[in-house]
């Protein structure tokens, strides 16, 4: 991970903990591509977005993070099981079986899964699963946080009804920050 990237990442961390309201500037760094700095963007937003976010009472002491379809962030959303958050470890496992999803906690659907998301979120309903999708009105279809990539700064929505039929809590830190609630 390149020193800018990290000093940016830093600084989105600190920022959202602190309830600052951020945009953050996507920059193609010229040897790692826009691709790669927005994908460890989204992952830090991840993160973020499970440590704002409390599941009901649970025995678990791990949290799994769970990615179904094309893997877009590659070895940056790995580096999130260095990590814990509220006591939780988290775990990365990517899918390919739909029926697994119910084994996860925090689902990120990939784009390239969207058109499927009536029949996935259909697994989560009422289920304490963050679902989180990057796709333009991934949100107002259900997914609980979508992120937008808007004039090259990722902004994000949240569907709190979702939230609440699967008794998830999402911070009021985390709603300020939201550019809109369903």
């Amino acid at each position: 991970m390149s020193v800018s990237l990290r000093a940016r990442l830093r600084k989105l961390l600190i920022g959202l903990f602190l309830g600052i309201p951020l945009s953050f500037q996507l920059q193609a760094s010229p040897d790692a591509g826009r691709h790669i700095d927005e994908y460890g963007i989204k992952a830090a937003f991840i993160f973020n977005f499970i440590a704002f976010t409390q599941w009901p009472d649970s025995n678990d002491q791990i949290l799994n993070l769970c990615i179904y379809g094309e893997d877009y962030f590659g070895a940056e959303i790995d580096r999130l099981q260095e990590r814990t958050v509220n006591h939780y470890a988290i775990e990365v496992t990517r899918l390919t079986d739909i029926d697994t999803i119910q084994e996860c906690q925090i689902l990120f659907v990939s784009k390239s899964e969207i058109g499927n998301l009536s029949v996935i979120l259909s697994k989560t309903d009422k289920k304490p699963v963050l679902t989180i999708a990057d796709s333009q009105g991934a949100a107002r279809h259900g997914v609980i946080i979508n992120m937008n990539l808007v004039e090259n700064k990722i902004k994000f929505e949240i569907n709190l009804e979702s939230a609440r039929s699967g008794g998830l809590h999402i911070s009021s830190k985390l709603l300020q920050l939201a550019t809109q609630i369903y």
